[in-house]
């Protein structure tokens, strides 16, 4: 089968298509032929080196698919089952093999494109908007690069919560898909202070929760732009990982919460995983949550991909599509 694999951690140029043996699943695995995999940001962190990983390493940990086989110890599953998974090893793939007990069925009346664009990203808005900061009726949160993949997911999942939304975009193309999504203002954050608007946004007071993928380049105005005792959920470094921080300054900001959470601890179990992937495709299937697929790509243009993804070339989500 065809993989898409580092031997060396750098640039996109580090992406090769090599020639594998088919796996065998072993205790607790399933096999799936991948019909779509998502590119997400943690791809390019261990393609980098900012995620140090084995060499050499598969690239990709989201996909769709069928499965072809199951290992011992598998009963949920079954050679033709349509499943998705947030975390294959090696999705980017003809073939690969994921943990039983972290995959999901997938529903008839969503696609194994939809499957792969909204798992890992949705997976992240739900977490997010409902246990990080339980969003309530009426509160405001502030969402960072709403046009990409994971921004448009959480402002649909905030507004489904009866928050207010602020968010900022890098251009008035992307703005315009974030209004579109549900957001009630928009920053275009290259021309205007985006803190000063998040005030103005909220009559001076601060919102309630800043939900920032984006890292270091937003990093100072996320604090700026918190109310007291408002927390800041630093999920992700688009931009890098953002400087070490004293405690003394949320003190200083106003008794500021500070979190970096990450996916793995809010799907701890299958039970949890499965319940918030058969919202997201409940939601998908009745359409009041839309997913955009803004790229797709073949296997073998993984390293196109990359370069788009990285470069803030793409909206929504970004699929490869072996």
């Amino acid at each position: 089968m065809r993989a898409i694999r580092i031997h060396e951690q750098g640039g996109p140029e580090k992406l090769v298509l090599d020639d594998l043996p088919l796996p065998a699943p072993g205790e607790g695995e399933v096999r799936l032929r991948v019909e779509a995999a998502g590119l997400n940001f943690i791809d390019t962190y261990k393609r980098s080196g900012l995620y140090p990983v084995p060499l050499p390493h598969t690239v990709g940990q989201e996909a769709a698919g069928v499965v072809t086989a199951v290992g011992p110890g598998v009963t949920e599953f079954r050679p033709g089952d349509r499943v998705a998974s947030a975390s294959v090893a090696g999705a980017c793939a003809d073939e690969a093999l994921a943990p039983a007990a972290q995959v999901v069925p997938v529903p008839a009346g969503v696609t194994s494109a939809q499957a792969a664009a909204v798992l890992l990203q949705g997976l992240t808005a739900h977490y997010l908007t409902t246990d990080t900061w339980p969003l309530r009726a009426g509160e405001t949160a502030l969402v960072h690069a709403a046009a990409g993949g994971v921004g448009l997911l959480l402002v649909q999942l905030a507004k489904r919560r009866g928050a207010r939304v602020f968010a900022t975009a890098g251009d008035d193309a992307k703005a315009e898909l974030a209004r579109e999504a549900g957001a009630d203002a928009v920053c275009v954050y290259a021309r205007e202070d985006f803190a000063a608007a998040a005030r103005a946004f909220t009559g001076g007071r601060g919102v309630d929760v800043v939900y920032d993928g984006v890292g270091r380049a937003t990093w100072e105005g996320s604090l700026a732009s918190l109310r007291p005792r408002g927390l800041l959920a630093s999920f992700g470094n688009a931009s890098g990982p953002v400087p070490p921080v004293a405690p003394l300054v949320l003190s200083q900001r106003g008794s500021l919460f500070l979190t970096r959470p990450t996916l793995a601890h809010y799907v701890a179990t299958p039970a949890e995983l499965r319940a918030r992937a058969a919202d997201l495709f409940a939601w998908l299937a009745d359409g009041s949550l839309r997913v955009r697929i803004g790229a797709t790509f073949p296997l073998a243009a993984t390293a196109d991909a990359h370069r788009a993804l990285e470069a803030r070339a793409t909206t929504g989500k970004v699929l490869l599509l072996p």
